[in-house]
């Protein structure tokens, strides 16, 4: 019975895995890098993941679930967002910071 609970729980372990995907890329503003520290979420349904920006203004997170989600950057007291797509696979933003009329929005390099 041990041997048959520990196989079913690597069985849906392993599923579970294959369920989400990396999504990875770089945020730049005038050709720069934005620096360390800038917040970046991906919202997909319910579920939310944040991470960080390093210094060289690049990001990498695991999404859970797959198809149409928003990426937020959180940049000096705005949010500008973008629709992305999450896939099984891992996948690349690269994301430019434009600032219009005082306000950023966030593009697709």
């Amino acid at each position: 019975m041990r041997r048959e609970y520990i196989l079913l729980l690597l069985i849906l372990g392993f599923t579970t895995l294959a369920f989400g995907g990396k999504i990875y890329g770089s945020i730049t503003e005038g050709g720069k890098p934005v620096g360390p520290g800038v917040k970046v979420e991906v919202a997909c349904g319910a579920k939310n993941n944040a991470a960080q920006t390093d210094a060289y203004g690049s990001f990498n997170l695991f999404v859970e679930d797959k198809g149409k989600c928003l990426l937020k950057v959180n940049y000096q007291g705005q949010t500008p967002s973008i629709e992305i797509n999450s896939y099984e696979g891992s996948v690349q933003y690269d994301l430019i910071l434009e600032k219009q009329g005082g306000q950023y929005t966030l593009k697709r390099k």
